[in-house]
Formats: structure tokens, sequence, C-alpha cells
């Protein structure tokens, strides 16, 4: 059998470390006894308390500048149901060029890719300035003990990088299709009306409060709330779920429930929007004499890095090594870049996405050993001094 590629052992040794949000699985130690044997100086960086405590780890090599930092996460989601799974999730079995298994598409292989990558860059002897890793273990769930409490941690002890890149799965069909040069923020909302209660057949004796939630939600119901920016799509509004609490047809509820998040651009800030959406609320509720209650919930603003020498330098590396240049983008989900902005240049580039979070997510070996090549050409560009 041919023996596997230091990347690629990597990723399959990470994934065999069950390290489901919060729990470390051994994933940090692996990182830092790696680490640690390759001249990173390693610090844990536990965060929270009691049942909450979240593990985290920064290491660092050199304390010169250009400081150049990785950003990712080892926690993963759940594996699901693991009997649909075709293999055990958390073994990394390698079969017909791929290898399987939670994470490795979010994110193992891309850690994994820039520690090789780091490995490569260092024992080449021509590190100028510094490298780091900032790796979390809370991104997959509320993230208010991983890569935000690090960021302020940084910052404390004047450790800011001058780049950063993060190893998210940025590619939607191959390597050196995309990078992810900002995010949209998200706004959730909770939205409960009450009404008075009453029997179908007597509508005059009771306040329904469903018309009054739809009036409510008309705003954010698969509304798109504006035309987007020179760098970002417009900003989209999704109503996801909804509860009443009748419990009978012949029954008018005494309370009505929606769930709707908003995923917004720079033209809005979560401030701005609560109270957009407050006084609509406001005026509804009068209309049809009913009472409500609004939870809001936010941990993601809006960012951009605009085009210029970590993104060019990015491209560069990217198009040297696979012919392609890659589009910037600030489409998808949240991610802690969202946090590392307030501190330096922060970019995205990792794997092909396409699996993460799914049943048999998987990744080819191929392109793990490709994006350390990558990553290796990217420390090289802005390694200078």
């Amino acid at each position: 059998m041919t023996a596997l590629s230091y990347a690629v052992q990597l990723t399959q040794d990470l994934v065999k470390c069950p390290s489901v949000t919060p729990a470390e699985g051994g994933a940090l130690d692996l990182l830092e006894n790696l680490l640690t044997e390759l001249g990173f100086e390693c610090t844990r960086l536990p965060f929270g308390e009691g049942d909450e405590q979240i593990d985290n780890l920064f290491a660092r090599i050199g304390t010169s500048h250009p400081h150049i930092a990785f950003a990712g996460h080892t926690d993963v989601v759940p594996a699901g149901d693991i009997a649909a799974w075709s293999s055990d999730p958390f073994a990394g079995e390698i079969r017909d060029g791929q290898i399987y298994g939670r994470g490795t598409a979010d994110m193992k292989g891309g850690i994994a890719a820039f520690v090789a990558a780091a490995k490569n860059y260092i024992e080449s002897g021509k590190l100028q300035g510094s490298i780091s890793l900032i790796i979390t273990g809370d991104e997959e769930g509320e993230a208010r003990f991983g890569t935000s409490k690090m960021v302020e941690w940084l910052e404390e002890t004047g450790q800011q990088p001058d780049f950063c890149i993060v190893g998210e799965p940025t590619n939607p069909e191959a390597l050196g299709d995309m990078i992810k040069n900002g995010r949209r923020g998200s706004l959730s909302c909770r939205l409960r009306v009450e009404g008075v209660q009453g029997h179908v057949a007597y509508p005059h004796l009771a306040n329904n409060p469903v018309p009054a939630l739809f009036a409510m939600l008309a705003p954010v119901n698969s509304a798109e709330l504006d035309g987007g920016t020179e760098y970002f799509d417009p900003s989209t509004a999704e109503v996801t779920d909804i509860e009443l609490t009748g419990g009978a047809s012949n029954v008018i509820p005494q309370a009505a429930s929606a769930y709707f998040n908003i995923r917004f651009n720079t033209e809005h800030s979560v401030d701005s929007l609560k109270s957009w959406l407050e006084e609509h609320f406001e005026r509804m509720a009068k209309q049809y004499e009913v009472s409500y209650q609004a939870d809001f919930a936010s941990n993601a603003a809006p960012f951009v890095t605009e085009p210029g020498e970590l993104t060019t330098r990015m491209q560069q590396a990217i198009t040297r090594l696979t012919n392609k240049k890659p589009s910037l983008s600030t489409t998808g989900g949240t991610s802690d870049a969202r946090f590392i902005c307030k501190i330096c240049p922060v970019a995205e580039f990792g794997l092909v996405g396409q699996t993460m979070h799914k049943i048999d997510e998987h990744v080819a070996i191929e392109d793990i050993d490709r994006l350390a090549d990558i990553y290796t050409e990217m420390l090289a560009e802005l390694d200078r001094k």
C-alpha cells in the first residue's frame, strides 16, 4: 500500500479525533504535539467556565514581521445517522482517491494542509517573518469562547497578525475556484404574537393572532431587502418556522410564533434592522390589537476585505499552481473571519465544500496535497520584508 503524504495522514489522524462541538476529542492535543516538534511555541487558551469551557490553541514560530496567520477550527458538527454512512464517520477511510469522515472538508483537511505547508516552508529555510495558527474548538457551536476570545487575547499580548488566511472550504466545484473576502451578517428573531383564544364558530369573541403574525412577517418573508453592493449580493430574509398554540382545527389559537433569519450586507447593521422591524411590529400590533414579543439574536456583523495585497498575493499563488484565477466572493454563511477582520486583513481559501456537513462527507486526497502546495506558495508570497 502506498504511504500517505504528511497532509493526508494528518487529515486522517484528525478525523479520528471525535471533536464534535464542544468536545476537544484529542484534536488540539495532536496538533500541539506536532507543531511543538516543528519548533512552534504553543499556548492553550481555554475560555468559558464549567461545562461551557472551550479549549483553543495558538501556535507561533518566529517573532518578526510579516506575521502570517492561519485560522481554523477542529470542532465538527454531529455525524447524524451513523447507519447512513458508508463507513465510520470518525475513521478517515480512504477509497477511490477520497478520504471519508466528519470534518474532512470542514475543515480538518484544510488544517492538515496548512500544517504541512508550514512544515515545508520552515524546512526550506526561507522563513523571514513568523507563522502562527489560530485554532479553535468553537466554530460550529455558538462561537462565544473560540476565535472571538482568541482575537481579544492576541490584541492583549500584542500578537496581531499582518495577514490571516482562514481555511474554510471555499471552493464550489474545484480547487482554485473562489476566495472568500467577506461575509454577510446574520440576525435571527423569534416573534410571538398574543391574541385571544376562542371557538372558530364565534370569531367575534376571539382575536386570531395568525393574521397579525403574517402581517408582521411580510417584510421578511422570502424578501430581498436592498439591491446589493459592489461586494455583496442583496440582503435576504427568510421565515424558517411557525408555531401555533391552538392544538385543534376548531380552536382559534391564543398565540402564534415564527422564527426568521436575515442575512445582510454592509448596507445594514444589527441596530438598524432591529429598529426598522420593531417600528413595523408596533404598527401592526396596534392595527390588529394584539401584543407581541420579539427576541433578536446576532453574533455576526458583515465585513469585507477589499481587494489588495492579501487577496492579490493569494490569487497569484493559486493561479500559479492551478492555472485558475479565483473569484472573490462574499457568498455563503458566516465564518470566524468576522472576528479576525477586527485585527488584520483576512481572506478565506480551502478545499471543495460540496459535502461539508453531509452524510459521507469526503474530499479528494489529491486536493489536500494540492492545497498544501498552494498554502506553501501563499506563505512565500506573503513572507516578504
